[in-house]
């Protein structure tokens, strides 16, 4: 990254969002060499589903892991690393990979995050449908620097999105989402 020019967002950025990294973090004694406080690595990690490496299948705790996925699928999601929608592995597409496979390294698997269910109405096509949704709230953040000197660092806003529950796509340009609001009490 030797260049002048802005990046946005920074290779390191980029990088931090990238499923392998994500997994590397939630592993023990990662976050502790970026945070000083004990009880913030305690609170994020509170945060974090859990994610397994699939580098080594016969590994026994990735084994043992990998069996469970293929007994429960609808626990997990299968995440290969790639970047958009609709590549995600999900139930019987999943246990399908775990069995056939060759080379299971490029994916990680998720403990799934099952939302709430709650009845919306959703305006689709030009109609107005009433369906059983899921919800998804992304916060938005604003981070410029210059050789390490933070310059700002903020929220900038958010984002909900939400989508039919028996969806497990959730992309608003690929038509399996919609933008939506808060309900805020």
């Amino acid at each position: 990254e030797q260049s002048q020019a802005f990046k946005c967002p920074s290779i390191a950025y980029q990088l931090v969002g990238s499923k392998k990294v994500q997994q590397y973090l939630a592993e023990d004694g990662v976050l502790e060499k970026f945070l000083d406080s004990e009880e913030d690595c305690r609170n994020l990690r509170k945060c974090f589903a859990s994610l397994w490496a699939l580098d080594d299948p016969e590994e026994p705790q990735t084994k043992q892991v990998i069996e469970h996925a293929k007994m429960n699928p609808h626990l997990y999601v299968l995440k290969p690393q790639r970047e958009g929608g609709g590549n995600n592995l999900y139930d019987g597409d999943l246990v399908k990979a775990l069995e056939e496979e060759p080379d299971l390294s490029a994916y990680i698997l998720m403990q799934r995050i099952v939302a709430p269910i709650r009845k919306s109405f959703l305006l689709r096509n030009g109609e107005c449908v009433e369906a059983d949704t899921l919800s998804e709230l992304g916060i938005y953040g604003v981070y410029l620097s210059d050789n390490g000197r933070e310059i700002i660092n903020q929220c900038s806003g958010a984002l909900v999105r939400t989508k039919l529950a028996s969806s497990n796509e959730g992309g608003v340009t690929a038509g399996f989402a919609c933008l939506s609001t808060p309900l805020l009490h």
